[in-house]
């Protein structure tokens, strides 16, 4: 089978999860090719993946400079996806222009998926709703849709969407490059829970930062400590001044300090005050840590409370610090959860494994040329 990812929002998150999709197929024997911008991180890339960058996009397109630059992009996108000949085409990452390459690839006659990662706007996003619309006309253009939500699969088919037309995998990629995440696989590092809660992730609104700052603060008289770490300010998203036990590491994060981080921490925690899922809890559980999350969008349907990790409510900094010093004080269950976890991963990459297999081979058999 011949695979074509498109990508033309050029943000690094998004290249890790395509790169995902890409490298699975290349390494199952597929013919895989990648459409993308020119700011594109090769190394997150198996070499078996053929890269084509017809595009200078450097935005999420949702934006006058994406509205500008939209023809030429569709046009140039066009054109190379049609010359790669593809069985099936899957548009990764949310741009502006998407919806219009939707609509030529129909008239080639090839078979198109498009993941829809939100269906709801983030607090503080510059589109706001302009979202719905977009995603609206996604829904009428594409043949399938992919979600990391049951709870989004769902709302697809209250609004309509045959069952048949969507499918729900669990978010389950690293954060590491190919040759680095090959090399974790092959040679797990040793592991250890030392006292504090790792954040990790580009620096949002949408995220609970303040939460997690006053729940550190809280925290610290048990000794606990909060490392965040990734791109962007801390300071727009909180209103008081930062604990001592909380530390900063500002920029994108390299393999080497998220493997790091990932192996000293006691767990990962996602505060979020709303989301829709996040890939860190299947990477937490990959290195055998527990998550304590927000009980917001998909986020529960990632763990299995009191075993995999721990739920709290949203905004609630009290039950956040709670739920953080009771854990960490207590190593042995941390490890516990950590093992439960690292079964959740395996068994969830398998089944990812197997509905994006079932997912392509369904709609194979429509392909243009």
């Amino acid at each position: 089978m011949r695979l074509c990812y498109v990508l033309l929002s050029p943000t690094w998150g998004m290249h890790q999860y395509t790169a995902d999709l890409a490298n699975r197929m290349a390494e199952a024997d597929h013919e895989v090719h990648l459409v993308t911008t020119r700011l594109v991180p090769r190394d997150r890339y198996a070499p078996e993946v053929v890269i084509h960058t017809p595009v200078d996009t450097r935005d999420r397109g949702f934006s006058f400079h994406g509205l500008r630059t939209a023809p030429s992009v569709i046009r140039e996108a066009l054109i190379t996806v049609r010359s790669v000949r593809p069985d099936i085409v899957h548009i990764t990452g949310a741009h502006l222009s998407n919806p219009f390459l939707l609509r030529g690839l129909r008239r080639c006659g090839l078979p198109t998926v498009h993941t829809l990662h939100d269906l709801h706007p983030h607090v503080g996003s510059a589109y706001g709703r302009l979202l719905y619309f977009w995603n609206a006309w996604v829904r009428r253009e594409a043949d399938h849709l992919l979600v990391h939500g049951q709870r989004y699969r769902q709302e697809l088919l209250t609004k309509g969407v045959a069952p048949s037309r969507v499918t729900c995998t669990p978010l389950t990629h690293l954060f590491l490059s190919h040759a680095r995440q090959k090399e974790v696989a092959s040679s797990p590092p040793s592991v250890s829970y030392e006292p504090f809660a790792l954040f990790l992730g580009r620096l949002e609104a949408y995220k609970g930062l303040d939460v997690l700052v006053e729940a550190a603060r809280i925290a610290a008289r048990s000794g606990v400590g909060v490392i965040i770490a990734g791109p962007g300010s801390l300071q727009p998203h909180i209103r008081r001044q930062v604990p001592d036990n909380v530390q900063l590491h500002s920029g994108l994060v390299t393999d080497e300090e998220a493997v790091d981080l990932f192996r000293r921490c006691g767990l990962v925690v996602l505060p979020y005050i709303e989301a829709s899922q996040s890939a860190l809890a299947a990477a937490a559980y990959f290195f055998g840590k527990p998550v304590l999350v927000s009980r917001v969008g998909a986020l529960p349907e990632y763990v299995v409370d009191g075993e995999t990790g721990w739920i709290v409510p949203p905004g609630d900094a009290q039950a956040l610090a709670a739920a953080m010093t009771k854990a960490l004080a207590d190593p042995e269950t941390l490890r516990r959860a950590g093992v439960d976890g690292r079964s959740w991963y395996e068994r969830e990459r398998r089944a990812e494994g197997t509905a994006l297999a079932a997912m392509y081979a369904g709609l194979a058999h429509r392909g243009g040329y």
